[in-house]
């Protein structure tokens, strides 16, 4: 049985600021340009039988407006009428009206039960299409960012079951052989489940192939499904469409599949078949002792045991039965071994180190199994009690009383629920990877390159640190290559904050609340002019600033996407841009 790897997320000292002061209110005029929409965006409210906490995120807290990474500055939205609408900027002063580049077929006002609907840029030619009803379509779009002359084509249509979003789709090349990969969210009811809301998470991984090179003709080559008790924070396919990778509050696991069931049963009967171990071991503060059950046929004459500072070796009848290097250094001249009465090999290891726990006896293996003394664990009890209490803050006058939890500010305060950051492997459907993200909150994803996985925005400490997933990468899967200063404490401030986003660039991060306000921290930049801290009597080099951009309407934010110069928001009748860089 394999299992999977425990990983941590590394992150770069050089990316991180010690000596940052905070963000300064900037009052200089953020340019903003509204455009009315002819029609309204086709919001589509949570029904009185989508109540649950996993709706609100996956439906509710859905974002309208979707930006072609592929493409700067070209944002998409649906309308009412089933349109997809497009806006391409070029110049902020002479903003076009947003154009039609495809109509639906599906008549969306006939559905009652359906969800919004979603698109994901997979490539620069290619557009996956959820019309929110539970069909699937696959548009060829050309080389897009040609205006009036761009035509999107659909080379795949077919109903896949119940209404799902699009989380995220990729384009795959092997050896001529053209494919896309995508995963779709939906939530399900569970009717067995007594205990909890009554629904589950399900991930379809659909692969869409290319059966005719002829013609573009495709279909479904291959769907494995993933079930979960929570919405996945990010879930993305890696590049070469071999594994899969989600950040979730709850775990994931591949169902309905024919090869890990056989595997299942393979581990049962593994499960039940299990091998004693080949010897025991137990410790104290001074010495270690190795007990192996001998058969009736080996004698004194048959055993052999040789020590060293660093190693042991025992054979049995002239063949290695325990060997390697030991956890750390022992004195050799010391150690002893000797048969016991009921035909056993006790050895006893004198520790160089007194006091030191071993947490295994020879490194890397696991042929043994290690005995703790129930003495041994009532001492360790007995000198962890002083930091246990049943009472909250039994003695706060004392020198150095414990943590008040009265005195935490409320955005101090982390979710209870730990999150996990998984990786799948496409062929065996096993987790390979997992990254215990404990009290690192997620805040957001962001496409840096379209040709690489999404990045994702996690809360370290005060602040909110961007990594780069590298699937081909097994040493450094994850790498931190930006750092939003203090970002993490000052968006849990933001109580009424909907869209979190950042430039591909990292020149700024931006949040959204649900109405009006857009708040913009830029990163910190070179002075023009002398500053001074007066406290410290230092000279500043540079500055830290904060923007906020009131919006002219009282509709709610529907969509919030992020580039290097501009910022988009999307109304339910209006579209604004907002000039954040001039000079890129």
């Amino acid at each position: 049985m394999e299992v999977a790897a425990n990983c941590s997320l590394r992150v770069k000292r050089p990316l991180l600021d010690p000596r940052f002061e905070g963000y300064k209110l900037s009052l200089e005029p953020l340019p903003c340009y509204q455009l009315e929409l002819d029609s309204a965006v086709a919001e589509v409210k949570l029904r009185d039988d989508q109540y649950t906490l996993d709706h609100m995120h996956a439906f509710g807290m859905f974002n309208y407006l979707h930006c072609d990474s592929w493409n700067q500055d070209n944002i998409y939205f649906v309308d009412q009428l089933g349109r997809i609408m497009n806006l391409t900027v070029t110049l902020d002063t002479a903003l076009g009206k947003p154009r039609e580049v495809f109509r639906l077929p599906t008549d969306l006002a006939a559905y009652d039960n359906r969800l919004c609907a979603s698109l994901h840029f997979t490539s620069s030619t290619w557009v996956t299409l959820s019309d929110g009803t539970g069909r699937l379509y696959l548009i060829g779009t050309g080389e897009r960012g040609n205006g009036t002359s761009e035509k999107w084509e659909i080379v795949f249509n077919e109903d896949l079951g119940d209404p799902f979003i699009i989380l995220h789709s990729i384009s795959i090349i092997k050896s001529e052989d053209h494919s896309i990969a995508t995963i779709l969210l939906r939530v399900e009811k569970e009717e067995l489940d007594r205990k909890g809301s009554g629904f589950y998470v399900s991930l379809e991984w659909v692969t869409l192939s290319k059966i005719n090179k002829e013609i573009q003709k495709y279909e479904i080559t291959e769907r494995k499904v993933l079930h979960g008790k929570s919405v996945p924070h990010y879930a993305a396919i890696e590049p070469g469409g071999n594994g899969l990778m989600i950040a979730s509050c709850k775990s994931f696991r591949f169902v309905h599949d024919e090869k890990q069931d056989e595997e299942n049963k393979d581990e049962k009967l593994t499960d039940n078949n299990k091998v004693e171990p080949l010897y025991y071991w137990q410790q104290t503060e001074e010495d270690l002792t190795i007990t192996i059950h001998l058969s009736e046929d080996v004698s004194k004459e048959d055993i052999e045991v040789r020590f060293s500072p660093d190693h042991i070796s025992i054979a049995l009848k002239k063949q290695p039965y325990l060997e390697g290097k030991l956890y750390s250094s022992i004195d050799h001249e010391s150690s002893t071994w000797i048969i016991k009465e009921n035909k056993s090999l006790e050895v006893s290891l004198i520790k160089k180190d007194e006091g030191l726990t071993w947490p295994e006896l020879v490194l890397g293996d696991e042929q043994g199994e290690f005995i703790r003394d129930s003495a041994q664990c009532a001492a360790i009890a007995e000198r962890l009690m002083h930091l246990t209490s049943e009472e909250l803050n039994p003695d706060p006058d004392k020198e150095k009383p414990p943590c008040n939890a009265q005195e935490l500010e409320e955005c101090d305060i982390f979710f209870e629920e730990s999150s996990s950051l998984c990786r799948f492997d496409g062929n065996t459907l096993k987790t390979t990877h997992v990254v215990n993200l404990g009290s690192n909150q997620y805040l957001f994803s962001v496409l840096v390159d379209p040709k690489e996985m999404p990045c994702f925005c996690l809360r370290h400490d005060v602040d909110a640190l961007l990594w780069q997933p590298h699937s081909s990468q097994q040493d450094e899967m994850w790498e931190h290559i930006a750092t939003f200063n203090a970002l993490g404490y000052v968006q849990a401030s933001k109580r009424d904050k909907k869209f979190f986003a950042c430039a591909p660039n990292y020149s700024y991060a931006a949040l959204c609340e649900c109405l009006r306000r857009v708040f913009i921290y830029r990163q910190p930049t070179a002075m023009s002019t002398v500053l001074y801290n007066r406290k410290e009597g230092r000279q500043v080099g540079q500055v830290a600033k904060q923007q906020v951009a009131s919006l002219e309407t009282n509709d709610p934010i529907l969509g919030f996407q992020a580039t290097n110069e501009r910022l988009f928001v999307l109304t339910t009748k209006n579209l604004f841009l907002i000039k954040v860089n001039i000079d890129n």
